[in-house]
């Protein structure tokens, strides 16, 4: 079958802030070229690594947002390099940098330059803050953009300080806005014969995320506050039962009709002192917002939780339709049926083990251009001649016996 993007190229100069935006037009089918300085990107050097192998090899961050690519090594800091990375945008669709702002520029690699020669080309520049502002040289990693964004404040407990998401979630917000801008921009150049500079900040992308949250402060003057831990009202939140933990949803809305059914399965179940939740007052925000309403509620319901599995709470959830969801561990989404029917789990291969491993595939299915992994993820500068070749250059960047530059 053809692949979604084939026919697309995509120059991949980045690090963490756009190596996974990369493997998306990878893993659909595009040419993806990863341009690594000799030391590599700085993603080769984040754990967790292959057998606890400290190695620039061994990274399984680097190979997870970097598969399906071809990779080659060339110094930007020299100028016989970066006229190689010229001839290269000259054939490409997409360009994906996340550099400084002004690094380009300096090398004369800039959008204006590269689109003059191919006036199709995008450019897409992942950065901190953005190409211009007051913040826009500052450097910042997944912390800082989830710090400046104002998420890591709504995150953690109650009485402690701010508890930052596992996951380097910044990043991976500023890689999927990345892409998701990058492909409207292509589908415009392929309208137009244009393309465009796309300028997208990890802190805006975070902002995103926030949901309702600046918009309670600005229309009433509410800060939101962190509930990690905590319930909001009796009846809503996570308990703990036979074998780990769900989340419960009952109670919330004043009359709401979760609370009516979770009463008519407590009394069907017979659960200890179930029956005075049928009283007036647990109908309402103002009681069921109490310390005194969350604790008698706990004291009836995390008993009964108790007594099953999270499997065995959720089925019975389903059947009183009472929404209850178990909080699933790494291990629990291995063996989990819904992903499992659906293959979203897949292998991948890595050079230095001999067998291959699980990791998330695409939360998505084409029909008839399917997702795939085409390679693992290269070795630094894995392909190196291959691409020079293309471009009949020898490697060190020097035109070939008859070539001439196109």
């Amino acid at each position: 079958m053809s692949r979604a993007l084939a026919g697309l190229r995509v120059l991949d100069l980045s690090g963490p802030l756009g190596n996974y935006c990369g493997k998306l037009f990878g893993d659909l089918g595009a040419d993806v070229i990863l341009i690594e300085p000799p030391e590599g990107t700085a993603l080769r050097r984040e754990p967790p690594f292959v057998d606890d192998k400290v190695d620039i090899e061994a990274s399984l961050p680097f190979a997870y947002a970097n598969t399906s690519k071809r990779g080659i090594v060339l110094d930007l800091e020299q100028e016989r390099d970066r006229e190689v990375f010229r001839r290269l945008a000259d054939t490409a669709d997409l360009v994906i940098e996340t550099f400084r702002p002004g690094t380009m520029s300096a090398w004369g690699l800039d959008y204006a330059t590269l689109s003059a020669r191919n006036p199709r080309l995008v450019m897409t520049s992942i950065t901190p803050f953005g190409q211009t502002g007051p913040y826009a040289q500052y450097v910042a990693e997944d912390i800082i953009g989830m710090a400046m964004g104002g998420l890591l404040y709504l995150g953690g407990y109650p009485d402690t300080p701010p508890i930052t998401s596992y996951g380097n979630q910044a990043y991976a917000a500023a890689n999927l806005y990345g892409a998701t801008a990058s492909m409207m921009a292509l589908l415009a150049a392929e309208q137009t014969g244009t393309g465009e500079h796309v300028d997208v900040s990890m802190q805006e992308s975070v902002v995103m995320a926030l949901e309702t949250a600046a918009q309670f402060y600005d229309l009433e003057g509410t800060v939101k506050k962190r509930w990690g831990g905590k319930q909001r009202h009796a009846g809503t939140g996570v308990f703990p039962c036979k074998d780990g933990y769900i989340y419960f949803m009952a109670g919330g809305v004043g009359g709401n009709r979760f609370w009516r059914l979770s009463c008519d399965w407590f009394e069907e179940e017979g659960v200890p002192g179930a029956e005075q939740f049928r009283e007036e007052r647990w109908f309402t925000h103002e009681f069921l917002g109490t310390d005194e309403a969350k604790k008698i509620f706990a004291d009836i319901f995390i008993p009964f939780a108790r007594r099953y599995t999270m499997e065995e709470l959720y089925r019975k959830g389903q059947e009183k339709h009472v929404p209850i969801a178990p909080v699933s561990t790494p291990a629990d989404l291995l063996t989990n049926p819904q992903l499992r029917h659906r293959g979203f789990f897949t292998e991948m291969t890595h050079p230095l083990r001999a067998e291959p491993f699980l990791a998330p595939g695409a939360p998505y299915q084409l029909s008839t251009t399917p997702w795939a992994i085409a390679r693992p993820a290269p070795k630094l500068g894995e392909h190196t001649a291959e691409v020079l070749a293309e471009l009949d250059l020898h490697a060190g960047g020097r035109p070939a016996a008859g070539a001439g530059v196109r």
